[in-house]
């Protein structure tokens, strides 16, 4: 299509002609509607004035384009229901609101009052240290201090500067309120954007606690708590004023972020401030086990269908989409842009056209999920997150990719303590009474490993899967989601072998892997300090049979006798 590969993304000839951009547009949108099985979308003369910011609609570029209408049954869609007229119009507003919000975050005034909240120097030497810091492990390294800014800036904005909101303390007692419907807002709720307040409702005191849900990002620098739709709207203004390109992303399943635009990678980082996450799109798919249909991206000069980003699952995403013609929401995004775009120079709109071009060559590329991918969501309550079915397809405590992050109790107690019994099969937190049943519900990835009784000698064990040449077994602690670093880090682990059977245990973080004998012994690990994440792996292989590899060997009737250990001493990041 005359793109031309960099060191890790594609870039598009300085030399191309507008007419050749607007050509591989049309010819990457049509090559996604075939694939979804949709209608191919109107030929190139129909639309291709919008993509240099041509009228596309008879409105001035004062006003905003009218309603788009509803596309006729005619046009064929993935699925056999027909949106609604009512359906299309209530998709628009949240359009047209989500695009004219976001011009709120250009404000030099409010940026300045965002700035005079966010430690920007701390955040900036931080950011030069990190990037040293990878130069050393990667010579070859091609991040700049701007993307270790965007890191820091989550560290931060999570672990110092906003708070989650579940439900209330009472504002007479402190005590536990209960969530008891919607109150009607004041005049100053109004005036920060609050249309929708919720009851907070303490049934010792009988004392209702007011939570208006603020959407002026100016007030919430001030309350500095909410939900995610709090959080995303506060960060995307710090990203703004940290002079950083991001824009608002938006999912109609009921979750906002922010993406920022990375100059060395030359594409959009996915960013969730509640999560602490970068970088990470499957994250709400594959991890939280989200069924997407729409995820729009607003920034000050456009607005991105970005739905694709977000998925490996293209076919059963396309399949859900009936909420608004595939055509409709073309056309309408089209409209918005090209009024919106209308005052850029030439330079400007090149520049987000080719922008456009390399992010849907990225949205009909396959994806994989990664590692980072996997798990559940980490922000609200664990009842709270069980009921949106966010936990992950395992469960709070997953079969495979479950991540420890460090509790509001270890949090403020600096301390995070991990034991598991291999006769109970169970782990325990010393923070809370929780129990996870199920050695491999709290692993973080695990490969041909199996827990073995053995009812004669009264003993068990986990051992490699009979047939297998190796297996191995791993725990993941990540302490930046709760805004913390490792201090000390200690850990006990028994092994036992027999003949020429091997069982190597080491700690990892980042670049770092540091090997440690399973004899049952604490062992610390002072390189491990300043780090925001640990990984403790067992391997199992060698001897001529499964059996002579032991990890966790013991008593069936220890039950008070710890197999694994991991003590970590935490302090802020």
């Amino acid at each position: 299509m005359g793109f031309e590969e960099a060191e890790t993304h594609l870039i598009f000839p300085k030399t191309a002609s507008v007419e050749q951009l607007r050509r591989v547009r049309e010819s990457i949108a049509a090559e996604r509607s075939q694939r979804l099985g949709a209608a191919p979308p109107p030929p190139a003369g129909a639309r291709a004035g919008a993509a240099v910011g041509q009228p596309s609609v008879s409105s001035g570029a004062s006003q905003p384009p009218p309603p788009p209408p509803v596309a006729s049954a005619s046009v064929v869609q993935s699925s056999s229901q027909q949106p609604s007229p009512a359906g299309s119009m209530a998709f628009f507003r949240t359009m047209q609101s989500n695009f004219q919000h976001v011009l709120v975050y250009e404000s030099a005034a409010l940026q300045q009052k965002a700035r005079n909240c966010i430690p920007h120097p701390q955040l900036r030497s931080q950011a030069q240290q990190r990037l040293q810091q990878a130069q050393q492990a990667d010579a070859e390294c091609s991040l700049s201090e701007e993307d270790m800014l965007v890191l820091e800036l989550l560290q931060w904005f999570k672990g110092h500067f906003f708070s989650w909101v579940d439900s209330l303390p009472c504002s007479r007692c402190g005590g536990k309120t209960q969530s008891a419907g919607s109150l009607p807002p004041s005049e100053d709720d109004l005036r920060w954007d609050a249309g929708r307040v919720e009851n907070h409702f303490c049934n010792a005191c009988q004392l209702s606690t007011r939570f208006p849900r603020y959407n002026n990002p100016e007030k919430l620098l001030e309350t500095r708590r909410g939900r995610c739709g709090e959080w995303a709207n506060c960060f995307t203004l710090c990203c703004r004023a940290m002079g950083l390109e991001a824009r608002y992303i938006w999912d109609s399943t009921d979750h906002v972020w922010t993406e920022v635009f990375s100059v060395s990678e030359g594409r959009w980082l996915h960013c969730d401030s509640c999560e602490n996450a970068c970088d990470k799109p499957l994250l709400y798919e594959v991890g939280w086990g989200k069924k997407l249909s729409y995820i729009l991206a607003f920034s000050k000069d456009q607005v991105v269908d970005v739905t694709w980003r977000y998925s490996c699952k293209h076919a059963e995403v396309g399949a859900r989409r009936t909420q608004v013609q595939e055509t409709w929401l073309l056309h309408t995004v089209t409209a918005l842009n090209t009024v919106r775009q209308q005052p850029l120079s030439v330079e400007r709109k090149r520049e987000l056209l080719e922008r456009l071009l390399v992010e849907l060559v990225e949205f009909i590329s396959p994806k994989s999920p990664g590692i980072g991918d996997l798990g559940g969501r980490v922000s609200g309550s664990l009842a709270w997150r069980a009921a949106r079915g966010e936990t992950g397809a395992g469960g709070p405590a997953q079969a495979e990719g479950f991540v420890f992050v460090p509790t509001e109790t270890e949090k403020c107690g600096k301390v995070f303590r991990l034991c598991y019994n291999a006769s109970t099969d169970s782990y325990t937190r010393a923070s809370s009474s929780d129990v996870i049943g199920g050695w491999e519900k709290a692993a973080w990835r695990k490969e041909s490993v199996f827990r073995k009784e053995e009812a004669d000698w009264q003993m068990v064990y986990l051992a490699r899967t009979e047939g297998s040449g190796s297996g191995r077994v791993s725990w993941k602690l990540d302490c930046a989601a709760a805004g913390m670093r490792i201090k000390t880090a200690t850990v006990r682990a028994h092994t036992q072998t027999f003949e020429s059977g091997s069982a190597s245990c080491s700690v990892c973080s980042g670049q770092t892997s540091i090997a440690f004998p399973g004899d049952g012994e604490a062992h610390a690990f002072p390189s491990l300090a300043g780090s925001t994440e640990m990984v403790v792996v067992v391997e199992l292989d060698g001897g001529s049979s499964w059996q002579h590899a032991q990890l966790f060997r013991q008593g069936l009737k220890e039950t008070e006798k710890s197999s694994l250990e991991i003590t970590v001493e935490m302090e802020d990041a």
